[in-house]
């Protein structure tokens, strides 16, 4: 009885090895066709397969991360409808499934941080860029990012501070040291906000150049960032200053397009 007892056993435990080399091997065609899928953009379809890998193996991280990045694919930048946002959520839960998996896994970090981004929700975006940062301190991308959006947080402010003390904007938009600074409660009221953003995005945008040198987006931001800066400083030197360093930031960035950097 016992050798028949140990003998059904081992025929179960086959039987279950069996059945999930089985489950497993159906999971890597369903991955296969949602591949297919993809790559001819055929999202939905894409989409449907990739669901049926991961519910048949779901330690295949490749389809988690291929049915995250095809929810990503139907998402439209910007757009605010409720359809839009749900599919922006489901590829977000989607890459977050990747990560309860490999939470180093960088490329669904960026895409969480870039969906965020696009939708606005720069405080998480910062989030997940920080994150980024941590697995990888010698990429410049996150050290930009961050300076990008610590920049997209602090101009909306300045702009509607500048709207509702009705400040003139100058008559040439190319030239904005034209224009007049802030009265002293105002900027003082938009330091406290804004400084810590303005002094970190430097900060990181300066990590991002010396790692990757030459970067026309970088300084093309650093001198926005430097423009911020100067709304803030209490006195008209500092405040020259810093529009001097936007103006040489501008040229730098201008003069490598033209290959003359």
């Amino acid at each position: 009885m016992k050798l028949y007892k140990l003998a059904l056993l081992g025929a179960l435990l086959s039987l279950l090895a069996f059945s999930s080399g089985c489950g497993k091997l159906r999971a890597r065609d369903e991955l296969n066709k949602g591949v297919g899928a993809f790559r001819n953009a055929q999202f939905q379809s894409a989409i449907m397969h990739f669901k049926s890998a991961v519910a048949l193996d779901p330690t295949l991280l490749n389809a988690k991360l291929y049915l995250a990045t095809a929810y990503r694919q139907q998402y439209i930048p910007g757009g605010e409808s409720p359809e839009n946002l749900k599919i922006a959520h489901q590829a977000i839960d989607a890459f977050e499934d990747v990560l309860k998996t490999d939470p180093n896994n960088t490329a669904a970090i960026a895409s969480v941080a870039e969906i965020y981004y696009n939708m606005r929700d720069f405080d998480k975006a910062k989030e997940y860029q920080r994150h980024w940062l941590q697995v990888e301190p010698n990429d410049p991308l996150p050290y930009y990012w961050i300076g990008v959006l610590d920049w997209a947080i602090c101009f909306p402010r300045t702009q509607q501070r500048r709207k509702d003390l009705k400040i003139e904007f100058p008559k040439d938009p190319k030239d904005p040291s034209s224009l007049p600074p802030f009265p002293e409660k105002a900027r003082k009221e938009l330091a406290d906000q804004n400084q810590p953003l303005v002094d970190e995005g430097i900060e990181m945008l300066q990590k991002a150049l010396q790692l990757r040198p030459n970067d026309f987006d970088t300084m093309v931001y650093l001198n926005l960032l430097n423009r911020q800066k100067a709304d803030l400083e209490p006195s008209a030197e500092a405040r020259e200053a810093d529009l001097k360093q936007a103006d040489d930031w501008t040229n730098k960035a201008v003069a490598l397009k033209k290959g003359t950097a």
